[in-house]
Parts: C-alpha cells; structure tokens; sequence
C-alpha cells in the first residue's frame, strides 16, 4: 500500500454501508429489469427501457465509487448522485406531465414511486453522507 492509498477516505463506514447496499440493489433491479426489456419488448417503449438501463449504470458507478473510496472518488460520486438526483426530478416531472411518452415504467418514473421512492430518497442521502464524509480528515 502506498501512502496515497493508506490516506483513502473510507466511504463506506456507518451509513455509507447502507448506501452501498441500496445502491447494489438498485444496480440488480435497473440493469436486470431494463436487460429483460430491451431485449424482449424494446420497440414498446424504447425511452422509458433506456432510461432504466442509463440509471442502471449510474447506480453502478456510484456503487464502485463509494467502495473505492478517496477524495476523487468521493467527488465523483457527489457529482453523479447530483445528476442522478437531476435525472429523477426530470424524469419523474415528464412522466407525471405527459405520461403518453411513457407507455411503460421507467425507475424513474413518478419520482421512482414503483420502487418506494427510493430512487428520489437515495441520492439525497448519498449526498448529505458524501458531503459529511468530504469534511472529516482521515
């Protein structure tokens, strides 16, 4: 281990523990849900299904980005939860605005309300944890 490694910010300590949890089953249930879609009713609803797959991914880098650790780490993940957060509000706005360009769920959809909001709560947390944890000095 160098001594940049040994001065790594631990991001996954108390409740940064839980956020990893929650955001790897937010990874299994966007990526395994959109996979199925796409692959099997695509042309139904192409927008909501890719959508799904793009939060998918999201969620797994933010999940590597919090298990790696470190200040640049740290600072990605901060900046991805905001456009994570960006992304939902949009998205969650648009379904409820004009839910015809949404013939099928996205995670997003109605501020993630078919995944008991998580997906507008996550982020939020992820944030406030993130930004806690920028202000303690290993």
């Amino acid at each position: 281990m160098t001594a940049v490694e040994g001065k790594r910010t631990r991001l996954i300590s108390g409740p940064g523990i839980l956020l990893v949890w929650l955001y790897g089953v937010m990874v299994v249930g966007a990526v395994s849900r959109s996979a199925y879609q796409i692959a099997t009713e695509f042309d139904r609803a192409p927008l909501a299904y890719s959508l799904s797959a793009m939060a998918g991914l999201v969620y797994g880098f933010i999940t590597y980005t919090l298990v790696r650790g470190g200040e640049t780490a740290r600072k990605a993940a901060l900046y991805c939860c905001a456009a994570e957060l960006a992304g939902v509000l949009v998205v969650g706005t648009w379904t409820l605005l004009d839910p015809s360009a949404f013939p099928d769920a996205t995670v997003w959809s109605d501020y993630g309300m078919g995944y008991l909001f998580i997906p507008v709560l996550l982020p939020l947390s992820a944030i406030h944890w993130l930004r806690r944890a920028g202000m303690v000095k290993p």
